[in-house]
């Protein structure tokens, strides 16, 4: 198991105005997560971020619980609050659900795809795109969820719904992971081609074989480079 371990964030977070503490302060966060400013596995230390913010230990802890409740950060009683390393079984676990999950949602909406579902996955893809080809990493992993969300959406399930919101901090994690195993800034550019040209169209059996093979695809090398960074000697704390 990789130590934990305190540490203080690269200094320099903008200064935030005072009516949007807390988001900003969660978006801020989320985002040196997702870019490895902060590794996984570390402690956050609210003193030495209030300063670096410029704010009061109140609105910086209200975007921390938002990051808890999102998944990116775990509280440990009496110990802290620490990044959430997302592991081997984690990703075994996350490739799982998120495969019959997605796949349940497509079949509950596959005869009621409608012309405004076809337009908002579309128009969801082409800010994929538009992300990935702007090198930015962190701006697509947000577009690559929201891309898959659109089903989720679509269904109006909304028990479905969620439970897609309880992955989705999860799943920024693995997709960071994901993009540092592929040593990509986003994922590949036509990687999600496939999955939409399948979404549009009129076979639910390839699309159920295209979630299956999309998401092994990106779960089996994501593991492979976990699986070799949890063989490296434990760190010290």
């Amino acid at each position: 198991m990789t130590a934990r371990r305190a540490t203080s964030p690269t200094d320099g977070f903008p200064r935030v105005p005072k009516d949007t503490f807390r988001s900003r302060i969660a978006d801020s966060l989320r985002s040196a997560i997702l870019g490895g400013d902060i590794a996984p596995g570390s402690q956050l230390v609210e003193t030495t971020l209030a300063a670096q913010f410029g704010v009061s230990r109140g609105p910086l802890r209200e975007a921390i619980r938002q990051l808890v409740e999102e998944g990116i950060l775990e509280a440990v009683p009496y110990t802290g609050t620490y990044v959430i390393d997302i592991s081997v079984k984690d990703v075994d676990e996350i490739y799982s659900i998120r495969r019959n999950l997605e796949t349940f949602a497509f079949e509950q909406l596959w005869d009621r795809r409608d012309e405004e579902f076809r337009t908002e996955l579309r128009r969801r893809h082409e800010a994929l795109t538009a992300t990935i080809d702007a090198g930015d990493d962190k701006a697509s992993i947000l577009a690559e969820l929201s891309f898959h969300g659109t089903v989720y959406e679509a269904t109006g399930h909304s028990f479905l719904l969620t439970i897609w919101h309880g992955l989705r901090g999860r799943l920024q994690l693995y997709w960071a992971a994901h993009h540092r195993a592929h040593g990509l800034r986003g994922p590949r550019r036509d990687g999600h081609d496939d999955y939409l040209r399948l979404a549009l169209g009129n076979d639910l059996a390839a699309m159920r074989n295209e979630i299956e093979s999309h998401m092994r695809r990106g779960a089996e090398q994501t593991k492979a480079f976990l699986d070799g960074r949890e063989r490296l000697p434990e760190r010290r704390a």
